[in-house]
């Protein structure tokens, strides 16, 4: 039985108008859990939601044989189930990525409702692209441990590895994401202001102001999925380059866009509408003390868009 749109299984496992049965109410309360850890180790909303409906059938499935009751700790079950379904979908997403257009990066989480700050407070979009560079099970080991708190012990039996090689994989992927993420970061009143000071830069095509934000080593990936002709076919790096390209942009750039501050993966960002329609969302990683940006990420894509509606509060 798959999950219905609103993520909740169907009413094929519930009583006649009565409570719903110990493994529906399982998958339910553990949901939101499943779909963090999910999206934080694929970076892709639509693929989440298949991976929990794939998980969501082994669950109840097993179920069928062993009841729910006898499941000693149907959390850790159940995200063993989902964690597995997800490393199973990494060959399929690594495939889609040899034919993508441009630069790829993860679908924010753009914060729109009590869910979606609840999704949207786990790992910035800084840090996905960072874990797209490990292998997929360093990739595990380093969410399941230092975003989700699980002890080594644990995710070898969640992986089928022994505790001592999965405490290796935890050493090479703290090492590698470590050395490319600063551990402490500006206040967030600074980021905020930070933010907006760039956006009004770029948008606004002032190349001076960009040059005094932009830090000398900033990138710029903007993922636009071959949709937009405004993406660039690979990451832009360095200062003046950089400086130059989203000033140009500004000065091509014709209609007018609406600018909302949001939270998007736990950080401010800008989110562009046309209209009621979604533009871009825009997402900038900060130095360790706020003043200038080192990383620019900016999502055209529409397929990555589709889920995100303005707020009541556009800043003109």
């Amino acid at each position: 039985m798959s999950p219905d749109p609103a993520g909740r299984p169907a009413h094929a496992d519930t009583d006649r108008d009565g409570p719903p049965d110990t493994a529906t109410r399982h998958f339910t309360d553990h949901r939101e859990l499943l779909f963090s850890v999910v999206y934080t180790l694929l970076g892709s909303v639509a693929d989440t939601e298949d991976v929990l409906q794939e998980t969501w059938l082994s669950w109840s499935g097993r179920n069928r044989r062993t009841p729910a009751p006898e499941i000693a700790n149907p959390r850790a079950y159940l995200v063993r189930i989902a964690v597995n379904h997800a490393l199973a979908r990494r060959a399929a997403l690594a495939a889609r990525r040899e034919t993508y257009v441009g630069p790829w990066l993860p679908e924010p989480l753009v914060a729109g409702s009590d869910d979606d700050v609840l999704r949207s407070e786990t790992v910035s979009l800084a840090m996905l692209v960072v874990l797209e560079t490990l292998t997929p099970l360093e990739r595990a080991v380093f969410v399941l441990h230092e975003v989700f708190g699980y002890p080594h012990t644990e995710i070898a039996g969640m992986l089928d590895r022994s505790p001592a090689s999965v405490r290796q994989l935890a050493h090479r992927a703290r090492a590698h994401v470590q050395a490319r993420r600063p551990r402490y970061r500006a206040h967030p009143r600074v980021r905020r202001e930070a933010t907006e000071r760039f956006v009004s830069a770029a948008l606004g095509g002032d190349l001076q102001a960009l040059m005094e934000i932009l830090a000398p080593d900033v990138t710029v990936w903007i993922d636009g999925g071959g949709a937009r002709q405004a993406a660039g076919l690979r990451p832009v790096q360095g200062r003046d380059k950089a400086a130059r390209m989203l000033a140009g942009y500004a000065t091509r750039r014709t209609g007018d866009l609406d600018v909302h501050y949001r939270r998007v993966n736990g950080d401010d960002a800008a989110v562009l509408f046309t209209g009621d329609s979604p533009y871009a969302v825009m997402v900038m990683d900060l130095t360790p003390d706020g003043d200038r940006v080192r990383g620019v990420y900016v999502v055209t894509n529409p397929d990555k868009l589709g889920h995100v509606r303005p707020d009541e509060d556009p800043v003109q």
